[in-house]
């Protein structure tokens, strides 16, 4: 049984996916944009690392609400301790700005920062880059720990524009 339900969460997932990203299969609406917003929950709520990170990313940008902020600061700060990179790096940037249930925790910025940049993510490498050549983050300025983020940024693949528009 756990494997039909996985399955069915996968499947679940891909058309929420399919919803959220294409123009043609079915108008943006409200009843669509609602639709895929209870997908994303639905497979968020079944522990689905990429759906977590996804929906708790929405939640947190695009609410209104601080307990729905909240909420998906939550959902992302899960799926980042499930190993999903761009968690991680979400994890970071709301570590670093804070919100209402995370205070802001420059530590925990550093360590998710380093976590998502140790696994490719350009954004995360290059945040510590700019970190430690500044001295942000209560990092000490140190221009050799700044070049060597600034190698991994380089050696990571560019950011999809969807991320760099967060």
């Amino acid at each position: 049984m756990p494997q039909a339900s996985s399955l069915f969460i996968r499947l679940e997932y891909r058309l929420a996916e399919q919803l959220f990203h294409s123009r043609w299969l079915l108008p943006r609406s409200p009843r669509t944009q609602r639709l895929t917003m209870r997908l994303y929950k639905r497979c968020a709520d079944a522990g689905h690392p990429t759906a977590l990170s996804v929906y708790g990313h929405m939640l947190f940008h695009r609410s209104l609400s601080p307990q729905d902020k909240a909420r998906g600061a939550r959902y992302v700060l899960e799926a980042a301790q499930a190993g999903n990179v761009k968690a991680q790096y979400q994890a970071a940037v709301i570590h670093e700005h804070g919100c209402l249930q995370y205070p802001r925790r420059e530590d925990y910025a550093v360590t998710w920062y380093a976590r998502a940049a140790q696994a490719g993510h350009y954004l995360a490498a290059n945040r510590l880059a700019q970190a430690y050549r500044d001295g942000e983050l209560g990092l000490a300025v140190d221009n050799a720990k700044a070049a060597y983020w600034q190698q991994q940024a380089e050696a990571c693949s560019e950011p999809p524009a969807l991320e760099r528009a967060v």
